[in-house]
């Protein structure tokens, strides 16, 4: 068998893509040109590392202990509690449980007292991505309670839920009375985005909403969409789910976005997210 020639090394280049240009515009994997038969070797040692951070970040297990003593720290009253999904592997392989609180927390909801139904009630869970809450949640949080607490929302006690799912929020809010749930829980990581936060607003919470009566405000993050823009969309769609009494479908995010001055004046405290 005749060998095939050699290669002397530096004989082969990475080839330059015709999207090259349009990279500064995206983090997507474009452009990525080509050494030989295959993409370069910094590439594909990119593309395994944003593959590792995106499993850590499923997996990474949410200091739940922590974030409430931050949240208290901001004299946010809170309560820490946890879904049926005993732990990290449950809750992957059983995403039912993950949509349901376990008996004690029931018990500690059930327990507490309600003299008229809250406006609204935050739920804050790891979701896919602990990173996402423990980076992203309080910004948001804050900034929207200040605005809340100006019109006279009446305001829950803030649920964290360890091992929790969107529709976690729906029995929270049921427990509570409250009009309103909004869950801040981390995304589903992609292979640009481990960290991305996501706010999920229902109506009328009670156990069997569907996803079609919630609204959703997605990829908060400062490489996506910052602090300030969530909180203003979070907050306009806050306002119309009130006067309008629903949500999902039927609720647009229809409100402009203002301009970035405007919106440093609207939030101060943006954290340069």
């Amino acid at each position: 068998m005749t060998k095939p020639p050699a290669i002397k090394e530096g004989t082969v280049r990475v080839q330059p893509d015709s999207w090259n240009t349009l990279r500064r515009f995206t983090p997507a994997r474009i452009g990525l040109g080509r050494a030989g038969g295959s993409i370069p070797t910094s590439e594909l040692l990119n593309f395994q590392l944003a593959h590792a951070r995106a499993r850590d970040a499923v997996h990474h297990s949410f200091d739940i202990a922590a974030f409430t003593e931050k949240l208290r720290a901001k004299e946010i009253d809170c309560l820490a509690l946890s879904s049926a999904a005993g732990d990290r592997q449950a809750f992957i392989q059983r995403p039912d449980q993950g949509r349901i609180l376990d008996d004690e927390s029931t018990s500690l909801l059930q327990e507490r007292e309600c003299v008229q139904p809250w406006d609204v009630v935050f739920v804050i869970a790891d979701g896919l991505s602990a990173m996402a809450v423990e980076r992203h949640a309080l910004p948001i949080l804050e900034m929207t309670r200040v605005h809340l607490a100006r019109e006279d929302w009446r305001i829950a006690p803030c649920c964290v839920v360890r091992q929790g799912r969107v529709a976690i929020g729906d029995e929270i809010g049921a427990l509570l009375q409250a009009q309103l749930s909004v869950v801040l829980i981390g995304e589903r990581p992609g292979l640009s985005s481990p960290d991305s936060l996501g706010a999920y607003l229902t109506w009328n919470p009670l156990p069997g909403r569907s996803n079609a009566e919630r609204n959703c405000v997605s990829n908060i993050r400062p490489e996506g969409l910052s602090y300030a823009a969530a909180a203003f969309k979070l907050l306009h769609l806050m306002r119309q789910a009130r006067a309008r009494k629903l949500s999902g479908i039927e609720l647009k995010e229809d409100a402009p976005l203002p301009a970035p001055e405007e919106l440093r004046k609207l939030f101060p405290k943006e954290n340069q997210g």
